[in-house]
C-alpha cells in the first residue's frame, strides 16, 4: 500500500537556509506562492513574462525573470504549465543549477513523458495538489487542507523527502493527506481523470439535459435538478468525506433503491473497453506526443472543439437559467 504523509511528517525546519523560487505565477503558482508565504516561507518568483511578474509584485512577492530565480534559488518549485515548460526549463533553469538544488514540479508530466530531464546532482521531487489552484487557496485560508500526490525521483542529498515534505507542510499539502506515488502514476491518474471520468459525466449530463427538455419539462428545472441546485455536488462532497457508498446511504431510501436498482442498465462493456483504450493511449505516450503536435499548431484543434461546445442550444439555456437565478456574476474566471 502507498505511504500517506499528515502534518507531523513535515518539517519546515528543513528548509532552512534553502531559499524557495517559484517559477510561474498561474493558476497554481500564485496559490502556492501565497500559502509558501503565510507559512513563513520567503519565497521570489521567476515568471515569463511582465505582467505576471507585475502581478506577483502587486501581490508583495519579489518578482524576477526564471533565470535570475534559479540562480538564487536552492528550491526550484517548476509551476509553469506542462505544455510549455520544457523549453523553458533547458534554456532558463537547467544552465544555472547547482550542486545539491532540489527541483520541485506540480506536475509529473514532463518528467514521466521524458521532456525534462533533470541532472543527476540535483534532488527531483513531486508535490501535486488534487485540487484547482483556487481551491488550494481557499482550502489553507480555511485550515481545512487538500489532498496532494507526493514523490522523490532522484535523491541526490539524501535529504530530499526531508525537504520535500519540510516544502509540502508549508503549502498546506499535508493536511488532507499526501499519497505517495511515483511520477509516471501521478501522471496517468491525472490524465485518466481528465479523459475518462470528466468526458463521460460532460456527456451524461448533457444527454440527460436534451432528453428531458425534448419531453417538454422547462430547461431551467431541468438544469437546476441536474446540477444548477448543488445536490449533486453536495454528494461528491460527503463522498469526499466518508466515501460514496455512506454518502448514498445519507440519500432518502427511494434514491438509494432507484441507484441500486438501475445500476447495472448501464453496465456497459463498451464503455470499459474504451476506458481502456483510453488508459493505454496515455500509458504509452500517444497523448502526450498528439498533445505535443497540439500545442505547437496553436492549439487549433482545442479552439475548435471548445467553439463547437459553446455553440450547442443547452448553454445557451443554462445561461439564461443560471442569469433567473441570479449567478451569472458570481464566477468571473
Amino acid at each position: 500500500m502507498p505511504f500517506i504523509y499528515h502534518e507531523d511528517d513535515g518539517d519546515m525546519d528543513d528548509l532552512a537556509g534553502r531559499q524557495v523560487s517559484l517559477i510561474g505565477y498561474g493558476h497554481l503558482g500564485r496559490p502556492m506562492a501565497l500559502n509558501l508565504r503565510d507559512s513563513g516561507v520567503a519565497v521570489v518568483v521567476g515568471t515569463r513574462g511582465e505582467d505576471s511578474r507585475e502581478q506577483a509584485r502587486a501581490d508583495g512577492f519579489e518578482a524576477t525573470t526564471i533565470e535570475d530565480a534559479v540562480r538564487r534559488g536552492q528550491i526550484i518549485f517548476m509551476l509553469l504549465p506542462d505544455e510549455v515548460m520544457p523549453p523553458f526549463y533547458l534554456e532558463q533553469v537547467s544552465p544555472y543549477l547547482q550542486r545539491d538544488d532540489m527541483l520541485v514540479f506540480g506536475s509529473a508530466y514532463n518528467i514521466a513523458f521524458g521532456f525534462i530531464e533533470a541532472p543527476a546532482f540535483v534532488d527531483v521531487g513531486l508535490l501535486a495538489p488534487r485540487l484547482t489552484g483556487a481551491a488550494v487557496r481557499e482550502r489553507y485560508a480555511s485550515g481545512a487542507g487538500y489532498c496532494s500526490f507526493v514523490s522523490i525521483g532522484q535523491d541526490a542529498s539524501g535529504q530530499a523527502w526531508r525537504r520535500l515534505l519540510g516544502l509540502a507542510r508549508a503549502a498546506g499539502a499535508l493536511r488532507g493527506g499526501a499519497i505517495e506515488v511515483s511520477f509516471e502514476q501521478e501522471t496517468e491518474l491525472d490524465l485518466f481523470a481528465q479523459q475518462v471520468v470528466m468526458p463521460i459525466m460532460q456527456h451524461v449530463i448533457q444527454k440527460a439535459a436534451q432528453l428531458l427538455i425534448s419531453r417538454g419539462y422547462p430547461p431551467e428545472a431541468v438544469l437546476t435538478e441536474l446540477y444548477l441546485s448543488g445536490e449533486f455536488a453536495h454528494y461528491l462532497q460527503q463522498a469526499e468525506q466518508v466515501g460514496l457508498l455512506p454518502a448514498l446511504k445519507q440519500t432518502s431510501l427511494t434514491s438509494q433503491y432507484g441507484t441500486f436498482s438501475r445500476l447495472d442498465r448501464f453496465n456497459d462493456l463498451k464503455l470499459e473497453r474504451l476506458m481502456e483504450v483510453t488508459l493505454d493511449e496515455i500509458h504509452n505516450g500517444r497523448f502526450a506526443q498528439e498533445w505535443v503536435k497540439e500545442a505547437a499548431d496553436g492549439y487549433r484543434r482545442l479552439n475548435h472543439l471548445a467553439k463547437s461546445q459553446e455553440d450547442l442550444e443547452l448553454f445557451e439555456l443554462e445561461q439564461q437559467a443560471l442569469d433567473l437565478l441570479g449567478r451569472s456574476d458570481e464566477f468571473s474566471g
